[in-house]
């Protein structure tokens, strides 16, 4: 008969907040929108495709307030200490 191979017991997770890659990515992620979000976002927006100043310092402004939400929720699941 064939040889029969037995799987590992390790199961790998690419999903789920528990992974180091979504991890990383979500630290990452909240990071840009902090840094990013308030400083480039607003000259692009507003150097370089000409929309209202205004506008893109709200729109900064809510880039930034989505990253310290994503940091404060990263902190509450303690994936950042």
């Amino acid at each position: 008969m064939g040889a029969t191979m037995s799987e590992s017991s390790k199961e790998i997770q690419v999903s789920g907040i528990e992974s180091k890659f979504v991890k990383i990515a979500l630290t990452i992620a909240a990071v840009l929108l902090i840094f990013v979000g308030p400083t480039y976002i607003p000259y692009l927006m507003n150097g370089v495709l000409g929309i209202d100043y205004f506008v893109s310092i709200g729109v900064g402004v809510v880039f930034f307030i989505l990253g310290l939400v994503l940091l404060f929720y990263l902190i509450y699941k303690k994936v950042i200490t």
